[in-house]
């Protein structure tokens, strides 16, 4: 066995002795037991996770799912970008949810906006659907639908080729189509990228650049 565990582990013992492991000597990506927690990925607020490695490929098409839950009111959700303007983005800013997409000819941006009393920052789960199809893109919170016009309907390919990341990214990658740096502070679950007939579900334990993220629970409230 090559990987870690992923669980809590207390009071142990060695030769009738218990250890402190209030006060270890070196210490890597062991995050606190919670005494509450559900299924999904912890994001603290002070990294990303980076997956495809080789990099991503939108081009003309992509359908992306998850769900998130959070209380902060900015955050970066999720970025593809290119060497180029091509891009493709998901991002929480001032409690909004917003959706770009650059195919090249220009950024074109689908807007959430909660109404009335609603939020999305309420530390309560919501799922989230962003399509891109072409020229066009939607953006779908919690059963509600958002499209926007694209000016640019001759330019229909995001041709990325960076590494998916999600909930922040490092301060030297460029991201196209994100405007906030904040890193995302809450939990992810079930994200789901679908180009045609072909799903992908990405399991966050196996991101190549993991910072500030626990993949295998979150805290059943704020801590």
């Amino acid at each position: 066995v090559t990987h870690s565990i992923a669980a809590c582990i207390g009071s142990l013992m060695i030769n009738s002795k218990q250890l402190d492991n209030e006060s270890p000597v070196s210490i890597f990506a062991v995050n606190t037991c919670y005494a509450t927690v559900q299924d999904g990925t912890f994001f603290d607020g002070s990294g990303f996770a980076a997956l495809v490695r080789e990099g991503y490929k939108v081009r003309s098409d992509v359908n992306i799912t998850l769900e998130f839950r959070t209380t902060a009111m900015h955050g970066v959700l999720l970025g593809v970008s290119s060497a180029k303007v091509d891009a493709i983005g998901l991002e929480i800013v001032n409690s909004k949810v917003l959706f770009h997409v650059n195919n090249g000819a220009g950024r074109i941006t689908a807007t959430y906006e909660p109404r009335g009393m609603n939020s999305l920052c309420d530390g309560k789960w919501h799922k989230l659907q962003a399509n891109k199809t072409k020229h066009r893109i939607s953006l779908i919170i919690d059963g509600h639908l958002v499209q926007t016009d694209n000016p640019y309907i001759q330019s229909t390919s995001a041709d990325t080729n960076n590494p998916i990341y999600v909930g922040g990214y490092p301060a030297d990658v460029k991201q196209n189509c994100l405007t906030s740096k904040s890193s995302f502070r809450g939990c992810l679950r079930n994200l789901m990228l679908t180009k045609g007939q072909q799903a992908e579900l990405f399991d966050f334990s196996r991101a190549f650049d993991l910072r500030g993220v626990f993949p295998h629970s979150c805290p059943g409230a704020e801590h």
